[in-house]
């Protein structure tokens, strides 16, 4: 089904006909964690809002293969060879739109650090990252690039534990990945709202083992009364909109 005929499920309509790139995202694994809202409140713009389920903000890592990166009108041509990121991000709120706002993202390919962390105003950080599958199971490990000893680190290795579903309006699964838009911000001073667009995404409940994971310790977070949840989904092809100031 072409992305663009299925538009139905979205919050808001889709800001345009003139996205400007398309991204692939295979074997996801989400891991989230619910925190008290004052926890993370600090470290998100001022003028951006929290978001909330049952009261509790959340904390999610999302690992994920990015199999091609295709400019508009070259749709058999990927800007990048595959590679894998490992994003931190909470749920947020501008005016009453939902959307992401990434605490840090880290990725090993250096078009997507160099261009797009300038672009999109994002926090990427460059990292070794290996990504591997063995059957229906998955392993990334993923080192940050100077700063700290030890460097900032996180290891999981994961696999999807049931059949494939697409989850309801107003469930926490759907609350967790069904955002549109994201939000960043250019040290502090600008708001910037990317826009996207997906398919609803096809979810697997998933069994995952944390190897490691400091990604938390530049925020002073810690997560130890919380256990995460998982979700894994085989993945799906995404559109992007130029991003705006706001």
């Amino acid at each position: 089904m072409n992305i663009m005929s299925n538009v139905g499920h979205r919050p808001w309509p889709l800001p345009s006909k003139n996205w400007i790139m398309r991204q692939r995202w295979r074997n996801l694994l989400f891991c989230h964690w619910p925190l008290p809202s004052e926890i993370l409140q600090h470290h998100i713009p001022s003028n951006l809002e929290l978001d909330t389920y049952h009261g509790f903000a959340w904390l999610g890592v999302i690992v994920f293969m990015l199999e091609g990166i295709h400019p508009r009108g070259l749709s058999a041509l990927s800007l990048t060879p595959a590679f894998s990121e490992v994003n931190l991000r909470t749920y947020v709120h501008y005016q009453g739109k939902p959307g992401v706002f990434f605490l840090s993202l880290d990725v090993g390919d250096w078009a997507s650090y160099t261009i797009a962390k300038r672009w999109y105003h994002l926090p990427y950080k460059k990292a070794f990252i290996s990504f591997q599958k063995e059957r229906q199971s998955f392993t990334c490990q993923s080192v940050r690039k100077g700063g700290v000893h030890p460097p900032i680190s996180f290891g999981v290795k994961y696999t999807p534990s049931s059949e494939i579903y697409v989850p309801k309006e107003g469930t926490l699964d759907h609350w967790l990945t069904e955002r549109y838009c994201l939000f960043s911000t250019n040290h502090g001073s600008n708001l910037y709202c990317g826009e996207i667009h997906h398919h609803p995404w096809p979810l697997q409940k998933a069994e995952a083992e944390i190897s490691r994971n400091t990604l938390f310790t530049p925020f002073n977070i810690t997560t130890t009364e919380w256990p995460p949840i998982y979700h894994f989904s085989k993945g799906l092809d995404t559109l992007f909109w130029n991003i705006r100031k706001v």
